[in-house]
């Protein structure tokens, strides 16, 4: 378990800014910052980051927290493993007692791959670096490409025993577990006995990091002697619970500060392209490892660039790598270059034998834009009419994925120059193909709606449809039990609940005190017997109420980076003003009008309390229809409740009587 005092260090180290500008690019705006949701898909930007309270909120899908609540959010972390990892970014220390056995056998699986992942990560690094054969063999294949000794640090780089049971043998002595060494594809069970047995045996290994830091999976090479009449060169972890490829990109962890620096992002297609490309200075790269880009990786990037240069060798493979997925790519809002290099160069070969300058200046003078790129490519040499009709319908369904009309309408018009085609024809085909496409995706949505019900929706993040706009997802710690005037008193409590509304008040002992506003709400509410619809309010309540008056509490600090992350979500949600006003029409809450504000709040609550019994006596009147006792008792009750409630509506300034 990690000590309040520590979570307390940590909370005060993490900066918002800092934490979220690992995931998401940023842009100054007034006070705040502002850049696209890493939680949903968005081409406007709703995400802010405000510093001044150390939160982040979304105000297009309504996620919001501290940085602690985003990296769970972000990584699908546990609360401790966000603790863990801010730690770690900024360097304190936690001393953690050791877990009992059964503690440990409660630990996630998730939490245990990610730990056996770091542990093999280690084990090849340490071969690499310090064993004789990793020295001789593994080190010399990274010389021989001409690797340095920073970089292979940098990407983590190893190397694996021939010996294919020496590392589970290794693993099981340090107490890993088989499940977890099999699970994460580290090693497999031979068929005929069970044994377990390295799948990366004899091989240079390339760590996956996820944008995080966490290494999710492994890619191991065949050493360049070992590789003839071999067809499978390199090896893969295969998917599990912590690692599918269509969702992350190598390189993403060494290159995101990069990608949003140069707003630019390089695809390649290997991993020595990306780790020669950060050799020779251009860090804002990554590789998609051989398979189609998914719209999950084209997102992760959009994140931090629209930019993208598709970036491989001149060859078949090569024109084939860059036509695949691009249409994905513009339906996403991205801005695509293809660069082919010259024939027998890929980028690995060619960053060898150029400076960063002198590679990005090849690039600029000879990247194309993609619908240019795709034109020259299908219609070079072309004069069969059909096949020409087909090529220009490839070109124009391309275009009409584009979800800016205008850049649409400027490449129809480029189009029709170069293709010599009257741009109207060009208009009406395209309208055409947007036309068919939407009635698709509208039958495909009304099939999926007559099969599973409306109430089976799911959202694009893959997370239910909330069932009324506005509300916050069910995990939120607001559910749809809670008024707008508990929701309003709540937030009371969580902004101002340590400030002083009233001084020197005479208690009956004679005694004099002072009261916070969370004292006050308690106060009255607790008089009368009442308290709020939801535990977690009235947790909140008590716990501000417990700090004295004067001591200095800010409620907002306290709540904010509260150790339960329902609470902290809470405050979060709570902090976060709808409407975003520059500092100079923002109001001050003045003492007078704030303690105002409380007591019509409170009254507001009673006559909400009040109404809603008065719904169950009539009720109850109803059902005693045949007990004439029981009806009169009820009727007087009613009508005691009716002259309480007039009385309340009078001091609210209503003076309608029901």
């Amino acid at each position: 378990m990690i000590d309040r005092a520590t979570v307390d260090r940590i909370m005060d180290a993490a900066n918002i800014v800092d934490v979220v500008s690992e995931f998401v690019t940023l842009r100054k705006s007034g006070t705040n910052y502002k850049g696209l949701c890493p939680f949903h898909n968005e081409r406007t930007p709703s995400f802010i980051v405000t510093p001044a309270r150390n939160t982040f909120h979304c105000f297009g899908c309504g996620k919001h927290g501290t940085p602690v609540g985003f990296m769970m959010e972000q990584e699908q972390m546990t609360y401790p493993e966000a603790l863990r990892w801010l730690a770690k970014k900024y360097n304190i220390e936690i001393r953690e007692r050791e877990l009992t056995s059964e503690e440990r056998e409660a630990e996630s699986q998730r939490e245990s791959m990610f730990i056996v992942n770091e542990w093999a990560a280690n084990y090849f690094e340490d071969l690499l670096h310090n064993n004789v054969d990793g020295v001789a063999i593994g080190m010399q294949y990274f010389r021989k490409r001409g690797i340095r000794d920073d970089i292979i640090r940098k990407f983590r780089l190893g190397y694996d025993l021939s010996d294919g049971y020496a590392l589970p043998r290794q693993a099981q002595l340090k107490g890993y577990q088989e499940k977890f060494l099999v699970d994460t594809g580290i090693c497999y069970q031979r068929e005929k006995d069970n044994q377990l047995v390295d799948r990366f045996a004899g091989r240079v290994i390339f760590p996956w990091i996820s944008m995080s830091g966490k290494v999710v999976a492994f890619g191991g090479r065949k050493l360049d002697a070992a590789t003839k009449g071999v067809q499978q060169k390199y090896v893969n972890s295969p998917d599990s619970e912590i690692y599918h490829k269509e969702q992350q990109l190598y390189g993403i962890y060494q290159g995101k500060k990069a990608i949003a620096k140069e707003n630019l992002v390089y695809m390649v297609e290997g991993y020595t392209d990306v780790i020669a490309m950060h050799q020779c200075g251009l860090e804002n790269v990554v590789a998609n490892s051989g398979t189609a880009l998914s719209v999950h990786q084209i997102r992760m990037l959009r994140r931090f660039t629209p930019n993208i240069v598709l970036l491989y060798d001149g060859d078949e493979a090569g024109i084939h790598a860059a036509m695949r997925g691009t249409d994905m790519l513009l339906q996403e809002g991205m801005n695509i270059k293809v660069l082919l290099l010259p024939d027998g160069d890929d980028p690995d070969s060619f960053a060898r034998k150029h400076t960063a300058q002198e590679f990005k200046q090849y690039v600029e003078d000879h990247q194309k834009d993609f619908i240019q790129f795709k034109s020259d490519l299908m219609l070079r040499g072309v004069t069969d009419p059909i096949k020409r009709s087909e090529a220009i319908n490839s070109i124009v369904r391309s275009i009409s994925v584009i979800p800016d009309q205008i850049v649409r309408a400027t490449y129809l018009t480029d189009c029709s120059h170069r293709l010599g085609i009257n741009e109207a024809t060009l208009i009406s085909t395209m309208n055409k193909m947007i036309r068919e496409s939407g009635s698709r995706k509208e039958s495909r949505g009304n099939d999926a709606i007559g099969a599973r019900g409306p109430e089976n929706n799911v959202s694009a993040g893959g997370n239910a449809a909330p069932a009324n706009d506005g509300q916050l997802a069910p995990s939120s710690p607001r559910t749809l039990t809670t008024s707008p005037i508990e929701d309003m008193l709540i937030r009371a409590v969580i902004r101002h609940g340590g400030e002083v509304i009233y001084d020197n008040v005479e208690t009956e002992d004679g005694s004099v005190v002072s009261l916070t506003v969370a004292q006050y709400i308690s106060y009255n509410l607790g008089s009368d017997g009442l308290s709020f619809s939801t535990p977690l309010y009235n947790k909140v309540l008590d716990e501000a109420a417990a700090h004295p008056a004067n001591s200095g509490f800010d409620s907002v600090s306290y709540f904010t980076r509260h150790h339960d992350v329902e609470i902290s979500n809470l405050a979060t949600s709570m902090v976060v003003d709808r409407v975003q006003l520059s500092k100079s029409l923002q109001m001050k809450e003045e003492k007078g009008s704030l303690c105002n504000h409380v007591e019509h709040l409170i009254l507001d609550f009673r006559l909400n309390y009040v109404d809603n019994h008065m719904k169950d006596l009539q009720r109850q009147i109803i059902l005693a229809a045949n007990d004439s006792e029981r009806m009169l008792k009820l009727m007087q009750e009613y009508k005691d409740l009716q002259d309480i409630r007039n009385q309340m509506a009078k001091r609210l300034g209503s003076n309608i009587i029901v």
